[in-house]
């Protein structure tokens, strides 16, 4: 009984190592590389949403998306504006 409680904890801990990851790739793609990051987010979080159902796992894969989004917003700018993106301030 004591082997299968060790790897029963160890499936958790590796599933809660990925809602981890996929929580800093969602986070830290919102503002570098999202287009990287923000489909990493979604791998990880739906891997650990397999894996224990978390709602962590269901941020990252939101974040993931929201990252996503985000990205196809900035090349839709980019390319009404001649392949360039530039903010105006004042």
């Amino acid at each position: 009984m004591s082997s299968s409680s060790r790897s029963d904890a160890h499936k958790t801990s590796r599933a809660s190592g990925l809602a981890i990851a996929g929580l800093v790739c969602g986070i830290v793609g919102l503002l570098f590389l999202p287009i990287i990051l923000g489909p990493l987010a979604v791998i990880f979080g739906a891997v650990a949403l397999r894996q224990t159902g978390s709602v962590m796992a269901k941020w990252d894969i939101g974040l993931g998306v929201v990252d996503i989004v985000l990205m196809i917003v900035m090349f839709v700018v980019a390319a009404k504006n001649g392949g360039s993106f530039s903010w105006h301030i004042g």
